[in-house]
């Protein structure tokens, strides 16, 4: 077992039990490592502190370790793995972790990563310089298209991809499906309107423009357009998010905060995306409405949208899920470049 499997068996105990002990840690490790020896355990959980990943309670014999958020935040997870096990016998956390948005002070894109989106958005722009009004209304239908039928698909909307584009290009409802699905659809069309043409107010979050994009996404459907006051669940996730009103108001806030603090468009839509999904504010449609803002920083930093047309509902789901319980956001950030990188090379919206 190399130091990499080492450090995720640490990290995976933590998190299982929340604290730590050296000695614990080695009786635990020392069932897969006959040879490690207490000092090489402590010598890493040292390092471990030393780069944030974790933190330390009590002194001397009572030290214990703790996760940090920073180490929850960029600890690389099997996201369909651990998915795989039934949810009450996931290790992963029931609850909102108030610590996290506040833990985001850092640039979540390495360089590396940073440079391969940025190479993507370069190609993206000198594409769309040339681009003749007629041409770029073709794309943008195309685009409207893919983006509300794949958004709507992940949150189980039953319209295929024809159905779809019939429906926004001819007004036409597919037979045997019902008008919230059809409303569903329309929505997404609204709503991405109102954020290409507004989308130099949303370089900047606040709750005004959340509340918007969901008013729009939500217009004709069954869903309050206020905040929420009671409990809502997650299907196929024991996590539980936040059930009072005030805290709620309160973790938006941190939201804000936390996107305002990041480097660049990249780093904000994620962090919009993946904190308005975990925080659910509204009683339904917050992970459209995730992505719908997070599409508007997108474009207000002129890069390009996503529809996440080429990722599987499954995929998506269990990303979003790792940060649910796990509050990595390692998974979706490889699915955010993955995503983003096909977007800039198929799309040309502007």
């Amino acid at each position: 077992m190399g130091m990499n499997d080492t450090k995720d068996r640490i990290i995976e105990y933590l998190y299982r039990s929340h604290t730590g002990q050296s000695s614990g840690l080695y009786e635990y490790l020392r069932q897969d490592i006959a040879d490690l020896s207490l000092i090489t355990v402590k010598r890493l959980l040292a390092k471990l502190k030393a780069q944030g990943i974790l933190t330390t309670e009590g002194r001397g014999r009572s030290t214990r370790y703790v996760l940090t958020p920073y180490g929850k935040l960029t600890h690389a997870i099997d996201a369909h793995a651990y998915g795989m096990d039934e949810p009450d016998r996931r290790f992963g956390y029931t609850r909102y972790q108030f610590d996290l948005l506040p833990a985001l002070t850092f640039d979540p894109f390495l360089e590396e990563e940073y440079a391969c989106l940025a190479q993507a958005t370069d190609l993206y722009r000198e594409r769309i310089e040339t681009l003749s009004p007629g041409l770029h209304q073709k794309e943008l239908e195309r685009f409207v298209i893919e983006l509300s039928w794949k958004s709507s698909k992940i949150e189980g909307n039953t319209y295929t991809l024809l159905d779809t584009e019939r429906l926004l290009l001819y007004g036409e409802e597919a037979v045997g499906h019902s008008k919230d699905e059809a409303s569903m659809i329309l929505n997404h069309k609204t709503a991405f309107a109102y954020v290409r043409e507004n989308r130099d107010q949303f370089r900047t979050v606040t709750r005004e423009g959340i509340e918007q994009v969901h008013a729009l996404l939500t217009c004709d459907l069954p869903i309050a357009n206020n905040f929420r006051s009671g409990m809502v669940g997650v299907t196929g996730s024991t996590y539980r998010p936040l059930d009072n009103r005030y805290q709620i108001e309160e973790a938006i806030e941190a939201l804000c905060a936390a996107v305002e603090r990041m480097p660049h468009g990249y780093a904000k839509a994620l962090v919009t995306l993946l904190g308005l999904s975990y925080i659910q504010p509204f009683e339904d449609g917050n992970k459209r409405t995730a992505r719908l803002v997070s599409n508007a920083i997108l474009l207000a930093y002129d890069c390009s949208p996503l529809s996440y047309r080429s990722v599987s509902e499954e995929e998506y789901r269990e990303a979003v899920l790792v940060f649910y319980e796990l509050n990595s956001l390692q998974p979706f950030k490889r699915l955010f470049i993955e995503q983003y990188t096909f977007a800039a090379d198929t799309y040309l919206v502007r």
